[in-house]
């Protein structure tokens, strides 16, 4: 598996800093949320969207992809009893897998559980089918056969009020039945939720396309109590081979330590495999 770090962890970090970091550290890749950006995927401009492909290039860094994609917007929804919310949504949501493409990244994680939640009057079942037709409509954009959006699965804790598992996450996943459309496993929201999380992550395999290792409390792995080593394990005796990536919500200490106490820890959690 490729490990990779959250560009958010970096802060105020300029471009070419978190990539550099990232390139020190000994991370292959970074994942990018597009409000660390701007406030509007759509006023990345070109410029910027040229600078990461080439930061990527120099500095050996891959990108992995896009994630909170609805954070620190508004008007946005993918449940919303309004159908021209959802339309905008939609729209907004096919804007950022392009962005996801142009800058080279893999995946787009589809979480954002403020834009999804259940509103009043909307049923669990009226929303399990607006969220699903659109994540097929952003799936189905020209250009992103190679691109796959993961379905992540959160747990209440993250204010989450719709969507909690990892099975219901797979079984979207599978009534949408497109090729890039797969699930993301959340150490730190699927570790709440799952009574054994190593056997979630080995019944999602078929669907699983991208992993965040993040601990119990929001921190890195090794700034808190989560044994990785089993779940590490698991993908290992799997196979899998797509990214594995820091994602924090905690950001009070030192960047550049807690990205590496977190890319240690899992060093030393593969090695324990």
């Amino acid at each position: 598996m490729k490990l990779c770090i959250c560009n958010e962890i970096f802060g105020q970090f300029p471009l070419e800093r978190q990539f550099e970091a990232a390139e020190q550290i000994g991370f292959a890749a970074l994942e990018i949320s597009p409000f660390t950006l701007g406030a509007s995927v759509r006023e990345i401009g070109p410029e910027v969207r040229e600078r990461i492909r080439t930061l990527s290039q120099l500095t050996g860094v891959e990108v992995a992809g896009i994630h909170w994609l609805l954070a620190k917007t508004e008007g946005y929804h993918m449940t919303h009893p309004d159908a021209e919310v959802r339309a905008r949504t939609t729209a907004y949501l096919q804007d950022l897998v392009r962005f996801g493409v142009e800058i080279g990244g893999k995946i787009a994680v589809v979480g954002s559980p403020l834009q999804r939640d259940l509103l009043p009057g909307v049923t669990y079942a009226k929303a399990w089918e607006r969220m699903k037709e659109t994540i097929a409509a952003a799936a189905s954009v020209e250009g992103a056969e190679g691109f796959t959006l993961c379905i992540e699965p959160l747990a209440p804790v993250t204010q989450n009020t719709f969507l909690f598992t990892v099975a219901e996450a797979v079984q979207m996943a599978q009534e949408i039945d497109l090729p890039n459309v797969g699930i993301i496993i959340d150490c730190y929201s699927s570790g709440k939720m799952e009574i054994d999380l190593p056997a979630a992550i080995r019944a999602a395999r078929p669907w699983l396309r991208h992993v965040h290792l993040n601990d119990h409390n929001g921190l890195a792995p090794g700034c808190g109590e989560t044994d990785f080593a089993p779940i590490l394990r698991t993908l290992t005796e799997m196979g899998y081979q797509d990214y594995a990536s820091i994602e924090v919500f905690d950001f009070s200490m030192d960047p550049v330590t807690h990205a590496m106490t977190g890319l240690r820890t899992v060093r030393e959690a593969l090695a324990e495999g």
